[in-house]
């Protein structure tokens, strides 16, 4: 009729916590890192398939430099890139991507300051212009 209970409960994983017992423990600078990687590595998916949907010298550039600090960002290691879907996507798929692209660039940033990374601050706030200008959101010159 009654059924023990077969894993710890909450309070005991808490005092697992509280006395350094064997839970995992990460700086706030690891999680900073990992999020921001993460969301570098977003942007570069949809830098990737904008590449594919309207080829650009500006774009490779972007891709070569996402890559980069998702690298850096994660020990060394090259991020893994997704194949883009099929070339030709019409003006709306591409503007929608620019939007994706913009925000992705806008929540890096925050990431990027909030752990005061130069280097990704300005890869953020620059993407996030380029974007914003091929929106048609920002002025140009």
């Amino acid at each position: 009729m009654y059924e023990p209970i077969r894993t710890p409960s909450v309070h005991t994983m808490a005092d697992r916590a509280r006395t350094g017992g064997p839970l995992p423990r990460r700086s706030r600078e690891e999680e900073l890192d990992d999020r921001l990687a993460g969301h570098l590595t977003a942007l570069l998916t949809v830098t990737d398939e904008l590449r594919a949907h309207a080829p650009d010298v500006e774009l490779d550039d972007a891709a070569q430099r996402l890559d980069a600090q998702v690298a850096r960002l994660c020990g060394g290691r090259a991020p893994l890139r997704a194949e883009p879907s099929a070339a030709g996507a019409d003006a709306s798929r591409v503007a929608a991507l620019h939007q994706r692209a913009h925000t992705l660039a806008g929540q890096a940033l925050v990431v990027a300051t909030s752990r005061s990374d130069t280097a990704a601050v300005s890869l953020a706030a620059e993407r996030m212009e380029t974007h914003a200008r091929a929106l048609g959101l920002a002025e140009v010159g």
